[in-house]
C-alpha cells in the first residue's frame, strides 16, 4: 500500500478522511462506513453518483499514448516539468514544513510524466536526503489508470473528475502538475500548501503544424498563454514560464499515435488515418512546441 499517499484523501461520499479499511491493503474505507476496493490493476475508481459527464480516454486512445511516450519521445519534457517542480518537493524537512512531500498529477493519463518525477525526486546514493514523495494521480479514464497504476505502483491512482469536488484534503499537497489536462484553479488552489506550486504543461503556436492538418488534430488557439493566465487568475499567480521546442523524427506508426492519443482520438475517422498513414515517408520531422507555466496561490 502507499501509507503517505492515502494520508490526505478523503472520501468522494461523505468528504470523511480516508484509511485502509477491512484490515486489507487494498481497500480505503472512511468512518462514516463508505468503502473502495482496488481494482485488480490497481486503481481506485472514486465517480460516485451519477459519475462523469466527460468522455474518458478509449483504449486504443490510451494504447497509442502508452506507446508514444514509452519511445521517449516526449521523454525531454517530462524531464524539464521533473526539474521544475522538484525544489518543491526535495526541501529539507524543517519546523514549519510537512515532513512528506505530495504532489497530484491531475489528469496522470498513463502516469508517464509522474513517473519521471517520482524518478528525478527519489534519493540517490549518499546525497543528503529530503523529505519522502507521496504522490496521487488522478484521470477520468480506468483504461488510463491501469497504466498508470502499473508504472507508478507507489502512487494511489483513482478514477475522479478534475471539475468535481477533488477527493484531496485542504492544504495537503505541494506540487499539483496538469500536463494537457483540464484545470479547475478553485480547487488545485485549496489543496495547495502555503508556497505551493502549479505547474501547467499547454501547447504552443506551431505544435505538430507538419501533420496536425493532415491528421485530423485539433489546432491550436491563439493566445493560448494570455488565457491560461487569465482561466487562473483569480487564484494564482503567474511565477516564471519555459518554452521547450522538440524536433522529432517520427515512423508513420508513430504520427498515428500522435494522432490518437490527443482530444482528437475521440472524433478521429481511423479509415482517413490509416490512409494518411499508408502515404507518409518512412520518417517524417515533426516539431513539438511547449509552453511550462509555473503558478504560486495568491495569498
Amino acid at each position: 500500500m502507499f501509507p503517505d499517499s492515502v494520508a490526505s484523501l478523503l472520501c468522494p461520499v461523505c468528504r470523511s478522511a480516508l484509511g485502509p479499511g477491512g484490515g486489507s491493503s487494498r481497500t480505503l474505507a472512511c468512518p462514516a462506513g463508505h468503502s473502495f476496493d482496488a481494482a485488480k490493476q490497481g486503481y481506485f475508481n472514486f465517480l460516485v453518483g451519477k459519475g462523469t459527464v466527460f468522455e474518458a480516454d478509449a483504449a486504443d486512445m490510451v494504447a497509442a499514448r502508452f506507446e508514444f511516450l514509452s519511445a521517449g519521445h516526449y521523454r525531454p519534457l517530462a524531464d524539464a516539468v521533473a526539474e521544475l517542480c522538484a525544489p518543491a518537493l526535495m526541501a529539507q524537512p524543517i519546523a514549519g514544513i510537512a515532513s512528506v512531500a505530495a504532489v497530484l498529477d491531475a489528469g496522470t493519463g498513463t502516469g508517464h510524466y509522474l513517473r519521471a518525477l517520482l524518478d528525478r525526486t527519489a534519493p540517490k546514493g549518499s546525497a543528503p536526503a529530503g523529505r519522502p514523495v507521496a504522490a496521487i494521480g488522478l484521470d477520468i479514464s480506468k483504461f488510463a489508470l491501469r497504466r498508470a497504476a502499473k508504472l507508478n505502483p507507489e502512487a494511489v491512482n483513482l478514477v475522479s473528475d478534475v471539475w468535481q469536488p477533488l477527493p484531496v484534503a485542504d492544504g495537503a499537497v505541494d506540487v499539483v502538475t496538469v500536463i494537457f489536462a483540464p484545470r479547475n484553479a478553485a480547487e488545485f488552489a485549496r489543496v495547495l500548501r502555503p508556497g505551493g506550486r502549479l505547474v501547467v504543461v499547454t501547447p504552443r503556436p506551431g505544435h505538430l503544424a507538419e501533420v496536425a492538418g493532415q491528421a485530423g488534430m485539433l489546432g491550436i488557439e491563439p493566445a493560448k498563454e494570455e488565457r491560461l493566465a487569465a482561466s487562473l487568475a483569480g487564484y494564482f499567480s503567474v511565477l516564471s514560464g519555459r518554452d521547450l521546442d522538440l524536433d522529432l523524427a517520427l515512423s508513420p506508426a508513430d504520427v498515428a499515435r500522435l494522432a490518437l492519443m490527443g482530444p482528437a482520438g475521440h472524433h478521429l475517422d481511423r479509415g482517413a488515418l490509416d490512409s494518411l498513414v499508408a502515404a507518409l515517408p518512412p520518417v517524417s520531422a515533426v516539431s513539438a512546441r511547449f509552453r511550462i507555466s509555473v503558478f504560486e496561490p495568491r495569498s
